[in-house]
């Protein structure tokens, strides 16, 4: 019985594998296009306010400030 196992574990084993790569590549995406486009993140302020708080999290870990700052002004600005 345990050599009729093998196939589906290794068919697990290798979708499991590709929903974590999805998941890498579509986090990098995600995160370069909220760091290149200040339109995107504010689409993402819109849509899915958590995820851009996440980013803004993590680029001040990293040492980047004033993100948040300067697109909060932009957006004010623009209303104006």
């Amino acid at each position: 019985m345990a050599h009729t196992m093998e196939p589906l574990a290794k068919k697990i084993f290798k979708g499991v594998l590709v929903v974590e790569l999805l998941g890498i590549f579509g986090a990098y995406f995600l995160f370069n296009r909220m760091n290149t486009s200040q339109d995107f993140r504010q689409t993402m302020r819109k849509k899915f306010s958590f995820i851009l708080e996440v980013y803004y999290k993590s680029i001040e870990q990293s040492g980047m400030y004033g993100v948040r700052e300067q697109d909060q002004e932009r957006w004010l600005n623009s209303k104006n």
